[in-house]
């Protein structure tokens, strides 16, 4: 059976689609950039790490190769199934309670910008919980002139092209944004809400979950390092 689609989401193109509109097939064509070396320069060798949102292992594969312990957590149960070597789970994020702490908790794929604050907010929750006392989360962020900047288009790998061609307002301080994604063999889109976030609500919405941002560890300022605040 199909996931259930997320209202306001939605996708187009060859293949599964999953509740947030992702093409699965499409994923597994994405190259890994530099998001592994982050990763693996901001927390311990050898860590455990809670993957949340890990797709069909674009980030999972390579932090396994590096020595990191992954438990991998996606809510389309198609993702997962092109996840190797990791310990998965199958559960949409917010909703998460596996009764354990890791080293790392990683949120990537710009997740933190939920549409729907309750989300967003179940999202950072989520991390909270499973972060152990010492341990760190890692964060991805939307650059802040990213909603604005549009249209805008870039290469995908070798032969494709990714391309943000709308941002459209779809009720207070959240956004309708398209992207396509062209191949020479196959299109896909993709329609999904975000909710853009300067630095001072983005540090204000960790620190409503018990966390503060101890690094941003990008010069662009997308990847972040929070710790957990004391009870």
């Amino acid at each position: 059976m199909a996931d259930e689609r997320r209202n306001g989401y939605d996708g187009t193109g060859p293949g599964a689609i999953t509740p947030d509109g992702c093409a699965v097939e499409m994923y597994e064509r994405l190259p890994v950039n530099g998001e592994p070396e982050v990763i693996e320069k901001a927390v311990p060798a050898g860590a455990r790490v809670l993957e949340l949102g890990c797709g069909v292992g674009r980030m999972t594969h390579p932090l396994l190769d590096r020595g990191f312990a992954v438990t991998a957590v996606d809510e389309s149960a198609e993702m997962l199934a092109r996840v190797r070597g990791a310990r998965t789970v199958h559960s949409p994020i917010e909703r998460l309670d596996l009764g354990e702490r890791f080293d790392v908790v990683l949120l990537a794929s710009f997740l933190v910008h939920a549409g729907d604050p309750a989300v967003r907010r179940g999202l950072l929750d989520t991390c909270r919980r499973h972060v152990a006392d010492d341990g760190v989360v890692l964060l991805q962020r939307e650059g802040e002139d990213w909603q604005r900047n549009v249209p805008r288009e870039r290469p995908l790998g070798p032969d494709g092209l990714v391309r943000v061609a709308s941002v459209t307002p779809a009720g207070a301080g959240v956004n309708s944004v398209h992207v396509e994604y062209e191949f020479p063999d196959a299109r896909w889109t993709q329609t999904f809400l975000s909710r853009p976030l300067g630095t001072a609500e983005f540090e204000r919405a960790l620190a409503d979950s018990g966390l503060t941002v101890d690094a941003y560890l990008t010069e662009d300022r997308t990847w972040v390092r929070a710790r957990p605040t004391s009870d």
